[in-house]
This record gives C-alpha cells, structure tokens and sequence, in this order.
C-alpha cells in the first residue's frame, strides 16, 4: 500500500468489488479527468453541508484528478488500485485527503535510431570438407614452403646416387642419337626401336639425346628430376584441392622418399616422364572438377603423351577417367557421367590419331600387353612390392577408412553433416587406393618381376592422396600427435634411401671402357653382355649395328647349319666371328656359360683383361677376350 491518508474503509475489498455508487462521486471511466464533487459540479444527492465541509476542509483542493493509469493523485500521492485498471475509475469520498493541481506527464525522449552492427573484422572462410584446416592465404604460404623443404630433400636423395649409366639409361640415349639423325637426315636407323621399347622412341630419347648433347648423362638424369619433382608438386596440387594443406603436404612428403620416386629421379628413362605426365592429366581432372564440363579435354592431351611416352601408363588411364566422375559428381550429380565419358573420348580420338601417325607399335605387346612370362612366384612379388610401397600403401588404406566413417576430425561438430556424400567417399578411397595394386598385381599375372621396383611408383601417386589424408588423420586435429606423423615419414624416408641405394647399384663400366677403347674400331663385330653400355661410352669409334647382345641371336655356321639360342652363340664363338667378348656372368647366365664352353681351349681368343666391379649384390668382374 501507499502512504496516502484516507480512512480505513476505503481499502474495503466489498467496495472495490461492488458497483458503482453515485455517493462516491460520478465515474466517468479509466483513464479520464473526473471532477471532484466541488462547487460547480456536485451531484443533486450530495447534501448542501457536505458540500460546504469539502470546501472548508480543503478549500486548495477544488477537484481531484485521475491518472493514465487509473490511480487517483491526492496530495501529491498517488493510489493505485488494481480493480481500477478493469473497471470504471470512481473517487471515493476522502475528507482526510490533500488534492494537487495535475502534473503533465514529461514528453518522452526523442528515440535514437540504433546503430548499423559493425562489421566483423574476420569471417572465417569456408572449411575444407575432410580436416578442421581452413585452407587460408597464410596456411597455403605455409604450405608451399613445407612443399620446397620436401622438393629439396627429395632431390638431395636423387642426387646422391651415382654410377656409370645403366643398360636401358644407354640404350634410350644411344637411341636417340640415332632417332634425330634419321628425323634431320634421314639417316637410317640401326635397330627396330619401335618392335621393342616400352615407350614411343622418337619421344623421350629424342629429349634425351638432345640434352646428352649438351651436358652428357648427368644432365638426362637431371632432367629425370625435374620429372619426378613436377611430379611431387602436382600431386600436392591435386591432393589440396581435394582435401586441405595437411593432407596435400602428408602427400607429397610421403611419396617424396619413396624408393621409386627416389631412383626415378636420377634414372634417364621413359618412367619419370611418365609419371609427370599422369600426375600433370590427374592435376587438371581434379582442378577442372567445378569448371564447365568441356574442360576435363585439357586433361587428354597429357595423359595419351603419357601412354606414348611409356606403354605402362596406359594401365591407369581408366583410373583417370573415373576419377574425372567423381570429382564433379558432388556439384554435377549424375551430369558428372557425361565429364567421363567426354573424357574418354577425348582421350580415345588422341590414341587413334596417334597410331595413325606413327603407324603399328611392335613394343606394345612384346613390353606391355604380351610380355614374357617369367618364373618369379606370386609370394616374391608380393613380398617385393610391400617392402618398396607397403607403408604408403597402408597409410592410404587407413586413410580411405577414415574418410569414409567420417568426412571431418570431428572437433567441429556443425561441419558433421557437410561435405560429400558416403558413397562418394567410398568410391574415391576405393578408386585412388586401389590402383596402387594394378602394376603388382598384373606382373604377378606375368610371373616377372622386370622393373616392378619402378612400376610401383605409378600407382602410389594415384593414392597419394589417400595416404597424405591417412597422416593427417593420424597426426590428429591441432597436430594432437605430431610425433606419430614424424615417426612415420622417417620410417618411409629410411626404406627409400636403402632400397633406392640397394637397385641402384649398378656395375662400374669405367674401367672396361677404358680397356675396351684401344681394341675397337668401326670395322669389327663384338659381343658383350649389356652391349648397350659399351656402345653407349664408345659411340664415337664404334657403330650400334657393330655390338651383339646376349639376350638372342640366331646363327648359320660355316657348313650352313642353323642355330637359335645359346647354342647360336656357341657355335659363332668356335667360328671366331666376333673380335672383342665383353661378359660378366650375370645377367644371361645360359649364354655366358656357353660362351665360356665354347672359348675354353679356343685358339681363336685369348683373356685380354678382367675389370673389377662391386654392387649392392656383391663383388663381380668382366673379362673381356680379344681374337688372336
């Protein structure tokens, strides 16, 4: 209650609840100016004494005054009633109570418009769809100068190989001396090249020779690593945009000290060229994926140089194809089909004008397609390709099953329900992991193990990817666990130093050169195990045409018999047909050991020299035997 002085039975509850009664004074409804019973305006009922004890009591107070409320203003008090702000407002008789004049309420402040928010001084950019990583300008700085660390330390790796040249590194280059003298000259080529190389000869050994040229094997193998450091830079390329920086900088970390990627690049064959090449066609298939679908055709051109250039690439063609679906599947949806099969096209209308160009390919079956069976078992292969690959396999198998549970970490749980779907995400782990399998698996079909240390490498770029998502997910969001990521990395980076030490140890022909040089000219026929190497070192006396290998040959003796095989050789050695024998007995032992028959008690030849040489598999020697 208020302070107000009036009596006690004003504050009745029967009369708040009761009806109006005119004694009380006229009510002239809530909210209004009503006039106190007064002189001018007394209701008829009200006695002439009552109206003249108002008016000596109180003679200040002439009339009282409701207010907007509902309440009654007496003496400067104001008493609220809350019945009166349902009900007509009425006043009741108070000879106690001291009237005021009515205040006027104060005008309300005038009301500012509120003002603008402010703009946030940082909006988060839109979160890749694998990682908690936001892909920003700094982490993207970061992450090229993470990617030169790793560039730089894969080449260091390349670079500290060294050796004489290898029999395919000779008889590429050697090659394609001859493939650009027959291009500027015309001058005929001395072998069927096209019969039975793995790669088109008037491509890479053109490029080799030419820079042979200029600055010898070293700088063909220099350009190997410009290949292979290409090729480390595109796949952290594609793998970011794909996924995020982490995943892209685990990527290229980890296929960066693989022992294929190591011996590759400093190796002058088509392999590195290759490779760059397919990791050049997946760059575009993955950067054109939001591009209009016509722009997948820039992909073509790269990946049929690729097949041309090495006839093994052709093996991941397909992989390329689906890959161009799936990149575009989440913004396209079905549409993406047609960005495959545009793809494919193109691709297939390259091929067809490129055999048209350079006619029937011979080396595509006996290297590729059709290739000799071998004995190796399937365990040995197995074995092999896990010790060269087996844990960037596995890290890109464990990547592939973490990303198809999860899509993100988890630390942001609002990001649980963005990001592609669970069938796409299936779909590309299935797609780029498997595809590592595709070289083991088809040279255990073939029961050979020729080149697979190099073979590997073509499918771990494709799951590269996978596997540099695979560390990311092991290191964890906010690097939780460095140390798992570091611990891996070396354990990859020390398998690839020891195994690309251990294939490339090749035989020292420094010295046999040497001996050889003084006993050869453009007039005699020599045979030699690895031929292409002398020939190679000695082609400025020597001419291809004059060398013979030991990997066949058929001969007619001097009664006009015919042999094929090692009894060819056997029987051209008791004829003294060649001037010069070069062997080391290792790489064709059937050959040599009929050779070696067939020089004991031979008066033709005599021993001449035996150079020593060690490998990764031990000590060896060549003996070379010169005609009397």
């Amino acid at each position: 209650m208020t302070d107000r002085h009036t009596p006690v039975w004003a504050d009745d509850p029967g009369l708040r609840g009761a009806p109006h009664d005119p004694s009380y004074g006229p009510g002239e409804g809530q909210g209004r100016r009503v006039q106190w019973p007064g002189a001018q305006s007394q209701d008829q009922s009200w006695s002439y004494e009552q109206q003249q004890y108002v008016h000596q009591a109180h003679p200040a107070a002439q009339q009282g005054e409701v207010t907007d409320t509902g309440s009654w203003r007496f003496d400067g008090h104001t008493s609220s009633y809350t019945d009166q702000l349902t009900y007509d407002t009425f006043a009741p008789y108070d000879p106690y109570a001291t009237y005021t004049a009515t205040e006027t309420a104060p005008a309300p402040a005038p009301v500012s418009p509120e003002p603008e928010p402010e703009r946030p001084g940082y909006v988060l950019p839109p979160v890749q769809e694998s990682s908690w990583a936001v892909d920003t300008g700094r982490s993207r700085l970061l992450g090229r100068l993470v990617l030169l660390c790793v560039l730089l330390i894969q080449a260091g790796l390349s670079l500290r190989l060294r050796g004489t040249a290898f029999e395919d590194e000779a008889l590429y280059v050697l090659a394609g001396h001859y493939e650009i003298g027959n291009i500027l000259h015309g001058t005929p080529v001395p072998g069927d090249f096209e019969g039975y190389f793995s790669g088109y000869p008037k491509l890479y050994p053109v490029l080799a020779a030419m820079v042979d040229s200029v600055a010898g094997l070293a700088g063909v193998r220099v350009v190997s690593l410009v290949f292979m450091l290409g090729a480390t830079s595109l796949l952290y390329g594609m793998t970011r945009r794909m996924f995020d920086v982490r995943a892209a900088i685990g990527a290229a970390a980890l296929f960066s000290v693989i022992q294929s990627t190591v011996f590759l690049g400093n190796f002058a064959t088509f392999d590195a060229a290759a490779i760059f090449l397919l990791a050049l066609s997946a760059w575009i298939v993955v950067r054109t994926g939001r591009a209009p679908i016509v722009a997948v055709v820039l992909a073509a051109p790269p990946a049929v140089l690729a097949f041309a250039t090495k006839y093994a690439a052709g093996l991941y063609l397909p992989t390329l194809v689906v890959l161009a679906v799936l990149t575009a599947y989440r913004h396209r949806g079905v549409r993406a089909l047609a960005r495959g099969v545009l793809f494919g096209g193109a691709m297939g209308a390259l091929l067809g004008a490129g055999y048209l160009f350079a006619g029937s390919l011979g080396g595509i079956s006996q290297t590729t397609t059709n290739r000799a069976e071998g004995a190796d078992t399937a365990a040995q292969l197995l074995q092999h390709s896990a010790q060269w690959g087996g844990l960037m396999f596995l890290t890109a198998v464990g990547g592939s099953l973490a990303y198809a549970i999860r899509p993100h970490m988890g630390e942001m749980p609002w990001l649980e329900q963005v990001g592609p779907g669970r069938f796409r995400r299936i779909a590309l782990g299935v797609l780029l992991t498997g595809t590592a399998l595709l070289a083991p698996a088809y040279q255990i079909h073939l029961h050979t193990e020729v080149s697979l240390f190099k073979h590997v490498g073509f499918g771990l770029l494709f799951a590269g990817p996978m596997a540099g998502l695979g560390i990311s997910r092991l290191v964890g969001p906010h690097f939780r666990h460095p140390q798992l990521g570091i611990m891996l990395y070396v354990l990859t980076l020390v398998f690839g130093m020891v195994q690309s030490q251990q294939n490339y140890s090749f035989p020292d022909s420094r010295e046999m050169t040497a001996v050889l040089r003084p006993m050869v000219d453009r007039k005699g026929t020599y045979l030699a195990e690895e031929h292409e190497v002398p020939a190679y070192y000695l082609r400025d006396v020597t001419g291809y045409a004059q060398w013979q290998g030991t990997f066949g040959m058929d001969y007619t003796d001097k009664k006009g018999k015919r042999y094929s095989g090692p009894e060819a050789y056997a029987a051209a050695v008791k004829d003294a047909k060649f001037d010069v024998i070069v062997l080391r007995g290792t790489v064709t032992p059937d050959v040599d050991t009929a050779v070696t028959n067939a020089l004991r008690g031979n008066p033709h030849y005599r021993l001449a020299a035996v150079t020593r040489f060690t490998t990764s598999k031990g000590d060896g020697a060549y003996r070379i035997w010169v005609k009397r």
